[in-house]
């Protein structure tokens, strides 16, 4: 388990980091979101003992970070954005540096290494010289670096920046595998990319931690309304007025028709209220078909925007924010 408690850096006036804390569970694969310049590097430095904090501490697997430097450093596998690779090096030349470098001490050298490289999918270029891979193949050998010596955590630093789409949704299921033996802390400034490989989510903006919550549950808390999209097949005006009858229901909208016969319509939930089961209930004794229920909550780019004080139309943060963490100020 990874603890971060009240951490803190300064740089002379400007604070990057501001009293955050937040913990992440063994498994678990913990997001680091906020735009360039929230803090989010700077954090992951100080995780991974690069530079120390001002204030607070980072504790690895029991091993505080300043106290107990080697034994924290030892169960972390560290990608930082920019991989620190020799481009004049050989695959197999570079990982085994690195290896000996790490002191991890197994007999199985070349086996341990060769198992690395067929995880992360650079078995068939192993004897390539680095700088004639693709930057995917080099992000892929940078990650192959972080996982020498079977590290029970990862911290990876916009590990897809400059990658292109097929490289992003390689890297992104990669990261997926190895959440399921890896204790991973991704950052990014992607929110599709959060919301598509993590647990859970931690929001920093400007050093200050603003959120730290699943993504449903940040759609769900900060969604002021709720609003359903019902596929119903059946007479439209019939249909129409089923709904607007619904205990909850503020308003009805008919969306158009989807399927032969079958139209889609927008349900807006007044608060506190959950139609679905009565609504399935009246659309069964009338035997019309419900062929599809959704229901519309924030996505997650609208759950940043509003944790920063912008408006979801418009796309603009004010830059103020209300800081969340499970519902409460943190």
């Amino acid at each position: 388990m990874i603890e971060v408690k009240n951490l803190t850096k300064k740089y002379g006036p400007k604070t990057a980091v501001n009293n955050i804390s937040f913990t992440v569970e063994d498994g678990e694969i913990l997001g680091l979101l906020g735009p360039n310049g929230a803090g989010k590097s700077t954090t992951m430095n100080i995780m991974t003992g690069y530079i120390s904090s001002t204030e607070g501490t980072v504790t690895i697997g029991g091993h505080e970070i300043l106290q107990n430097p080697m034994g924290a450093k030892a169960g972390i596998g560290y990608l930082p954005e920019q991989p620190p690779l020799y481009p004049e090096m050989t695959i197999d030349g570079y990982l085994s540096f690195v290896y000996d470098l790490k002191k991890i001490g197994k007999n199985n050298k070349k086996e341990h290494i060769r198992e690395v490289c067929a995880l992360v999918g650079v078995a068939d270029v192993y004897h390539r010289i680095i700088k004639n891979l693709s930057k995917g193949y080099r992000q892929r050998v940078g990650l192959a670096g972080a996982l020498l010596g079977s590290p029970g955590v990862l911290i990876l630093d916009e590990p897809t920046v400059g990658l292109d789409p097929k490289q992003i949704t390689q890297i992104r299921g990669l990261i997926r595998e190895l959440g399921k033996k890896h204790t991973v802390v991704l950052s990014s400034h992607i929110l599709s990319e959060i919301q598509a490989v993590c647990d859970r989510v931690v929001v920093l903006s400007e050093g200050n931690l603003l959120a730290d919550d699943t993504p449903e549950n940040l759609s769900r808390k900060l969604s002021v309304d709720c609003s359903l999209t019902a596929r119903i097949e059946g007479p439209e005006k019939g249909v129409c007025a089923l709904l607007q009858k619904l205990p909850g229901a503020a308003h009805v909208e008919v969306l158009g028709i989807r399927e032969e016969s079958a139209h889609d319509y927008l349900i807006e939930v007044e608060k506190g209220h959950d139609l679905r089961r009565e609504l399935f209930r009246r659309l069964a004794d009338r035997g019309w078909p419900l062929l599809g229920l959704a229901v519309n909550q924030l996505s997650l780019e609208d759950v940043f925007l509003r944790l920063t004080g912008g408006d979801p139309r418009t796309g603009e943060a004010s830059g103020g924010a209300s800081k969340t963490k499970g519902g409460k100020r943190a």
